[in-house]
């Protein structure tokens, strides 16, 4: 009686584990069908206007659309992107609350010391949105007209070309920093607070070259006030097909920023692969694909597992660049 008992006892434990998971499956699978039931909140780690919110209004319309309900934007800037990071780090991981993913997310890991979340262990990838490539710009004032010109201008005078930066620490900066590094040479670092005035002083010969966005420099190139050496991506951007990548001339060289959507960590599977779903066929349309190659990018269609990986790869890359320059951040 009492292995006969036992035996029974075991039975009906391991039937109510299997109807318990069940039940949280049934429960999972009804909150992927029925997410979103009320709106979702999109934060953006910067003020408006700039690439990272352009993009974070694209899709919240396109999500807003397809799932109907709002996707609103939420401009958090502040601390270097920190600010709106922490809020999704600490949010409740039901996918109401997900974040613009940029450059600074796998910058800031290393730059920072002391930051009140891990960003790769307390968020969840949920999927690419684009990838920025970087078009090195010189004023008409610096006599050199291709990247072998400009290390070799750069060496035989160290430290007297000034290169435009939008921050210390910035995905602008690094990619300088890594030129640096592979090229052997010194530049000195001017930051500025935003491209605009970095782009104004390239012009009038105050500042000799910049790490530019695609938007922001595609017009000054296009009317011969600054002039396109290469671009930073591993191979040539479309709109500049005949302007070289750093790589032709420092092999291995390749700097782009990337942006993404993520979530709290813990936030369901289902809600996760429902985000990634409707992002990726937003990546397909038109109108989108359009408006991403209208800022200079590339569409980076990832599952959420590879955008995880390309989230990790950039922060160890970064990291050594930070550790190598000795960077720390703006007080």
């Amino acid at each position: 009686m009492h292995r006969v008992g036992h035996r029974f006892a075991v039975l009906a434990s391991r039937a109510a584990l299997a109807l318990a998971c069940c039940t949280l499956f049934t429960a999972s699978n009804a909150l992927a069908l029925d997410y979103p039931t009320k709106q979702v909140h999109v934060l953006v780690g910067y003020p408006p206007g700039g690439s990272t919110d352009i993009l974070a209004r694209l899709f919240g319309n396109w999500l807003s659309e397809r799932l109907k309900q709002t996707f609103i934007v939420e401009n958090r800037a502040g601390a270097g992107n920190n600010l709106a990071t922490e809020a999704v780090a600490k949010a409740a991981p039901d996918g109401y609350t997900i974040l613009l993913v940029n450059p600074a997310n796998g910058i800031n890991a290393t730059l920072y010391k002391k930051l009140p979340f891990n960003f790769l262990r307390d968020i969840a990838p949920v999927a690419g949105l684009a990838e920025l490539p970087f078009v090195i710009d010189v004023s008409p004032s610096l006599p050199v007209k291709t990247v072998a010109e400009f290390i070799a201008y750069a060496k035989a005078n160290p430290g007297t070309i000034n290169m435009a930066t939008t921050g210390i620490g910035t995905s602008v900066h690094l990619a300088g920093e890594l030129l640096q590094a592979m090229a052997g040479i010194k530049v000195q670092n001017v930051p500025y607070r935003g491209e605009a005035p970095a782009m104004n002083d390239l012009i009038a010969g105050q500042a000799h070259a910049i790490f530019g966005s695609p938007a922001a420099t595609l017009p000054h190139v296009n009317s011969g006030a600054l002039r396109a050496i290469a671009v930073s991506s591993a191979v040539r951007m479309n709109a500049l097909p005949n302007v070289p990548t750093v790589g032709d001339t420092v092999p291995g060289y390749e700097a782009s920023t990337f942006y993404g959507v993520a979530a709290p960590k813990g936030t369901p599977a289902e809600v996760i692969d429902k985000l990634n779903r409707e992002i990726n066929a937003g990546l397909v349309s038109p109108t989108i694909n359009a408006r991403i190659t209208d800022l200079g990018s590339a569409v980076l269609s990832l599952s959420a597992a590879d955008f995880g990986k390309l989230i990790a790869e950039e922060t160890e890359k970064w990291a050594k660049v930070i550790k190598t320059a000795n960077i720390k951040p703006e007080p």
